[in-house]
This record gives C-alpha cells, structure tokens and sequence, in this order.
C-alpha cells in the first residue's frame, strides 16, 4: 500500500496566536478553498485542525524518515 504524501510547512510568524509556536513544523490538511483564499489549514497546538493566514508558515522539505516520524509511522528499518 502507498503511503499518503504529506506536505509540511514551518511557523515563522505567530503573531498573537497562542496556538501556533514559532520555529515549529506543522503538517498542513488539504484544503483548496482555504488555499484561493490565502490561508493554509494545519493542526496547531490546541490539537486541532484550523485555518491560518499563509504568510505565517514557510514550506518545508522533509527527508522520508523525518516525515514519517512527524507523522508516527514506523521507519522501514523497524521491521527488521
């Protein structure tokens, strides 16, 4: 079975938000009318889903193993 692409992005800016930390790395939902609109919808601190103002956060490019991490899949080598 292929696993899910999961994009993630960085918080660089939080402004008055205490739900976002910056410097922190956030997996970003589909969301494309949240996209047309200029914000991106992530899972913050509060543990759930919410939609933020795109200038907030910058992509980032994970490698495999760090991504499945942040997304709590086991690392291929585990199943050694």
């Amino acid at each position: 079975m292929k696993e899910e692409k999961r994009n993630y992005v960085v918080c660089i800016r939080a402004d008055e938000s205490s739900d976002l930390e910056v410097r922190k790395i956030y997996q970003v939902l589909a969301d494309d009318s949240a996209a047309k609109r200029g914000h991106v919808r992530v899972v913050d601190e509060s543990g759930e889903d919410y939609l933020y103002p795109k200038e907030y956060f910058a992509p980032v490019r994970l490698p495999d193993e760090a991504a499945r991490a942040l997304a709590g899949l086991p690392s291929p080598t585990d199943a050694r």
